[in-house]
């Protein structure tokens, strides 16, 4: 679904099951589908299967045969920390990358709880603001939507205060999914990223921005302000333009650089592109199962220097 229709939808649960439904769409459609595109929790029904393990709830929403695993078998932690600092709040299109991350993490909750996992959700700009921990019962789903919902007025960005606080009160293995445009300083994110993954936690970064900030568009002097610090700064067209292409590939080269070296997964994705396409790349990402890194590469003082949003 195109992305500016679907954020004209005011009910973020209808946003989320629309995504996940128009997934499982294109996944019937892909001539790949049981080879190189597999869930880990349901396959294709197939002659001499037990129809005991058929999943009739979703056949009823897909109109397709799906054999589950059972959830002693698939039962897994997933813990969505969702960035909601000041500089998300930008958007150059009729919403901000606020509006499609929370989108996009309403849509892998309601993907995750399909599964029977366990979902959780922290919130967090400088300081952690909510927290609902990974559980599956019932009306778990509802009140996770209902906290992205909430209105916020974030402030700076600290990356790694989630990432340490998910390593301090979890034990059991899971799935870490930061969701978060990444612009702040990244001097202290591979060592919380170590850790999560000297745990054994699956990380996975899906980094959200907006079409302008990957290719900006100053065509005349002005003065911009900084949305987290407030810093006015005096910018001409051309010299902006250089040097702001070669900070943000800087920047970009060191997160994944970071990535690599702990065993993390990354995407980038920008607000004008389809929601299913980030929760593509989470099945893809989960899927692999990146093989811890080692002990060498994953403390290491590798860092990339970065600034607010703006």
């Amino acid at each position: 679904m195109d992305p500016h229709a679907l954020m004209r939808i005011k009910n973020l649960q209808l946003r989320s099951k629309l995504v996940v439904e128009g997934f499982f769409g294109g996944l019937h459609r892909s001539p790949l589908h049981g080879a190189s595109v597999e869930f880990s929790e349901y396959r294709s029904y197939s002659p001499g299967d037990d129809p005991r393990g058929l999943d009739w709830k979703l056949f009823a929403r897909t109109d397709r045969y799906y054999i589950k695993k059972f959830e002693d078998e698939t039962n897994r932690r997933c813990h969505l920390l969702v960035d909601q600092s000041q500089s998300m709040a930008y958007g150059s299109l009729e919403y901000s990358k606020m509006d499609y991350a929370r989108t996009l993490a309403a849509t892998l909750a309601y993907f995750l709880t399909l599964q029977r996992d366990h979902v959780g959700l922290m919130t967090f700009d400088e300081a952690i603001a909510d927290v609902v921990p990974a559980r599956s019962r019932t009306g778990h789903l509802r009140q996770i939507l209902a906290c992205l919902d909430r209105p916020t007025a974030g402030k700076g960005t600290n990356l790694n205060r989630p990432l340490s606080q998910i390593a301090a009160v979890t034990q059991r293995r899971g799935l870490v999914v930061l969701i978060s445009d990444m612009l702040a300083p990244t001097d202290e994110l591979q060592r919380s990223l170590a850790l999560l993954r000297s745990r054994q936690h699956e990380v996975i970064v899906l980094r959200v921005l907006d079409p302008n900030e990957v290719e900006i568009s100053v065509d005349q002097s002005k003065v911009l302000v900084d949305m987290e610090t407030g810093r006015k700064i005096q910018v001409d067209p051309d010299a902006t333009r250089r040097s702001y292409q070669t900070a943000f590939r800087e920047h970009a080269d060191g997160l994944q650089a970071i990535c690599n070296a702990v065993g993390a997964a990354i995407y980038t994705t920008t607000t004008d592109q389809p929601l299913q396409d980030s929760l593509s790349d989470f099945v893809s990402a989960h899927q692999r199962r990146p093989i811890a890194a080692s002990r060498a590469g994953m403390l290491g003082g590798v860092g990339a220097g970065g600034g607010g949003g703006s």
